[in-house]
């Protein structure tokens, strides 16, 4: 089960970074403007940062865990 969650947030993670990638000219400011789905440019960057330390904490807990099995 572990396993399973660990895989699922490498996915996540390679979303997440993919999705903040690209900086001028479209990429997040683009994909806000044209939906509001995720509210300012600003506000996006800042959730997406959370979301992303959050997540590679997660990450490295979880193989932490893995590593002493």
């Amino acid at each position: 089960m572990l396993k399973l969650i660990w895989v699922l947030l490498s996915g996540f993670l390679i979303f997440i970074i993919f999705l903040r990638a690209p900086q001028n000219n479209g990429g997040l400011a683009g994909f806000a403007s044209k939906s509001n789905a995720l509210g300012s440019p600003s506000s996006a960057e800042k959730t997406l940062n959370n979301l992303t330390a959050i997540g590679i904490f997660l990450y490295f807990i979880i193989a932490i865990k893995l590593n002493f099995k």
